[in-house]
């Protein structure tokens, strides 16, 4: 694997003064890509969420929303 440099090199770069500065008006060499910058990612799960959070994410939700329903209409009897 070889690696490749983000710095641009002064000598091949144009526009760049002889100190490695960029004169007024001139706009800065980009960034190169990094194709190394980081950790290879070998654990990606292609599916979302299982049934199994995701239902009782739903029961939690239904009985936080029956209890103000139900405490809503104690108010109002």
């Amino acid at each position: 694997m070889t690696h490749i440099s983000p710095d641009p090199e002064p000598e091949r770069t144009p526009g760049l003064e002889p100190g490695g500065g960029v004169p007024p008006g001139e706009t800065p060499p980009a960034e190169s890509s990094l194709p190394e910058a980081g950790p290879r990612e070998t654990h990606n799960p292609p599916k979302g969420w299982s049934r199994a959070p995701l239902a009782v994410i739903i029961v939690v939700v239904v009985l936080v929303a029956a209890f103000f329903l139900a405490y809503a209409l104690v108010l109002i009897l």
